[in-house]
């Protein structure tokens, strides 16, 4: 029996024997094989047509704003506008009742006249003494008596004068009227109200076109514009502003740069600019944030590479290139501004060169790759 069990266990074992022996040659061809180098994808690094832009979070400001007040008392008795209406300068706002304002305009002419006929009395009775005066028949006491009386109802004259004057101004206050163009906001009283210098802002009224963008800009920023502005012939080249809306889209219209803030601030280090932007639609309102571009008028030629390549480190930023050779190269790069969805560069690499945006985080410097050219982002 145990030989017969022998004779069956011997191939059984052979079986194994065999096995192990082609497992284990399996491994080490394994072991002796070379990885595969990792596969990246890279973009060349071109020359492209750009126009340098800065972007900053500004806000918007009407040009002018004027709060309506009432300048004498008394109580509303016209309305003559609708709240959020657009308005010229002069049109009729208010109007306070004018009985009373009449009333002392009519007693303010009345006394006017009774002091022009005083005048023109003394001045009939200074002359006459005078002539008598002149042949002695009348003492010297009696013609200084008259000259002092002339020289009384001419100045009752300019006084009674200055309150005509304002009386008339006076009645004038009754109708508010609109000292600027632009829209109108709420009315705070209503007909029939009281109102004096005391009531505060009746409502406000706020230019609308052109209006203002507002937005800082730190010291550095000014001088890489001042420095973008400047072209071969010494000159400035023009610059836009443009506007990004709060719903993302870019505002139609340009502006004009007009005012650059004489100070800087502190604590910032930044200073204010300021832009004039037309604004026929009334699309943009007063204290509406929105993002100011600066952009130059001209495109010139300048490299760029793909955002998406660009790495920061503590030591700043850079990107892997990958050489003649397909090894990975590290790159320290200097950058200027974004455009869309590439980045200027001003120094580290060259026209033509492969830039890795896919894959960035299976290589390092050195290591030979596979190399995928990606199609460009227009492409």
């Amino acid at each position: 029996m145990s030989n017969g069990h022998g004779f069956r266990l011997r191939p059984l074992l052979a079986v194994c024997f065999a096995v192990a022996f082609l497992s284990a040659c399996d491994e080490k061809k394994n072991a002796a094989a070379p990885p595969a180098n990792p596969a990246v994808g890279v973009r060349l690094a071109a020359m492209k047509g750009v126009s340098q832009s800065f972007e900053f979070v500004g806000h918007i400001k009407a040009t002018d704003k004027v709060d309506v007040r009432a300048r004498i008392e008394g109580f509303l008795e016209k309305i003559a506008f609708r709240e959020g209406q657009d308005l010229k300068a002069g049109d009729l706002l208010y109007q306070i009742e004018k009985v009373q304002f009449q009333a002392q305009v009519d007693q303010a002419k009345a006394n006017l006249a009774s002091a022009e006929a005083e005048a023109t009395n003394a001045q009939l009775q200074y002359a006459r003494q005078y002539e008598l005066s002149r042949h002695q028949f009348s003492p010297q006491a009696t013609v200084d008596q008259n000259k002092a009386a002339l020289d009384t109802a001419r100045a009752k004259v300019l006084q009674t004068q200055a309150a005509l004057t304002q009386a008339q101004v006076n009645l004038d206050y009754t109708d508010i009227r609109a000292p600027i163009a632009g829209r109108i906001g709420r009315t705070v009283y209503t007909l029939g109200n009281l109102v004096n210098p005391a009531s505060g802002v009746l409502a406000t009224i706020v230019s609308q076109d052109p209006i203002y963008v507002l937005f800082p800009v730190s010291v550095r920023d000014l001088e890489i514009i001042r420095e973008a502005r400047r072209n071969e012939e010494g000159g400035l080249a023009k610059i836009d502003i443009r506007l990004r809306l709060p719903n993302g889209q870019e505002y139609a219209h340009r502006g004009v740069w007009n005012l650059t803030d004489p100070q800087v601030d502190q604590q910032t280090d930044t200073l204010i600019m300021r832009a004039v932007m037309p604004n026929p639609e009334r699309q943009l309102i007063d204290g509406e944030f929105v993002t100011a571009i600066i952009r130059e008028r001209r495109e010139a030629p300048r490299l760029v590479v793909p955002q998406a390549s660009v790495q920061i480190d503590q030591s700043g930023r850079y990107v892997l290139v990958v050489d003649d050779q397909n090894k990975v190269e590290q790159r320290r790069i200097e950058t200027g501004p974004n455009q869309g969805t590439d980045v200027v560069v001003t120094s580290g690499v060259k026209d033509g060169e492969k830039v890795i945006v896919d894959g960035i985080q299976k290589v390092r410097p050195g290591q030979a790759v596979q190399v995928t050219e990606l199609p460009t982002a227009g492409g």
